[in-house]
């Protein structure tokens, strides 16, 4: 059963009854539909296990307290092996206004998706038009190609899908230069997590690792926001000293001041 709540109608309702009615009726069905679509993708996407198990947001049944269990669980388990466990945490610029609609429709192929599906969303995305208006002038029409609304149904699992091969092929990068690594992922915000028992070989590998992440996630169209990258100690010593700042001004990153936890 569907509920349509109408609201109450103003004195320009009165005027033009049957011109406020469709549009209320259009945007609930219009949610709908989404919502339905969001459901299946993601069932299909998961099944066949095409998101990174690192992947906590923007999915159904992951929420910040299982990236908050997950990330005390790495810690823990570090300590029980006298480790110091370093984070590196950082915020993609304008991620949501940035994922690339050509790209997207090429993740969704390579899902396995009937090629209807794919095709739906191909219309859905690609060759998107508008144009804005200051006061009265309104300027030319002109294609967007990138960009996907925070406030529609399928916006957190498109999201997931884009980040997914990124994730991917980095932690391969990662494999092959020897460092071990641990990835929590939530939508836009990534964290990554580093143990060893000397602090100089977690800040080596944060810089080598911050420097692969920043020339892969442009290939991905998307950009570090240098400002909000932050890096966190977590050790038991309570004899253990606040490190020294990492500079990671030679690959284009910013100076970072560690805090000690």
């Amino acid at each position: 059963m569907t509920i349509v709540v109408i609201p109450k109608p103003n004195k320009q309702t009165y005027n033009h009854p049957k011109s406020f009615c469709p549009i209320v009726l259009l945007n609930i069905l219009d949610k709908l539909i989404e919502k339905v679509i969001t459901e299946r993708l993601q069932f299909h996407v998961v099944v066949n296990d095409f998101i990174h198990q690192s992947q906590l947001g923007g999915l159904k049944f992951k929420s910040t307290t299982d990236t908050g269990i997950a990330l005390i669980y790495i810690i823990c388990s570090g300590w029980v092996k006298n480790s110091t466990i370093s984070t590196l945490a950082f915020n993609i610029v304008q991620f949501f206004l940035s994922l690339n609609h050509h790209f997207l429709i090429c993740i969704l192929q390579k899902t396995g998706l009937d090629s209807r599906v794919v095709n739906f969303f191909t219309d859905y995305l690609v060759s998107r038009k508008t144009n804005y208006t200051w006061n009265n002038p309104f300027s030319p029409i002109f294609e967007i190609n990138i960009g996907v609304g925070q406030e529609s149904t399928l916006s957190p699992i498109l999201s997931a899908l884009y980040l997914s091969p990124f994730l991917y092929i980095l932690e391969n990068h990662l494999k092959n230069l020897n460092i071990p690594i641990s990835i929590i992922s939530f939508v836009d915000d990534d964290l990554f997590i580093f143990q060893n028992k000397l602090i100089d070989i977690s800040n080596l590998h944060i810089f080598c690792s911050y420097n692969v992440i920043s020339k892969l996630l442009d290939k991905f169209g998307l950009i570090v926001k240098h400002s909000k990258t932050e890096v966190f100690h977590f050790n038991r010593s309570h004899s253990f000293s606040d490190p020294l700042p990492l500079n990671l001004s030679t690959i284009e990153g910013p100076v970072l001041m560690p805090k000690n936890l």
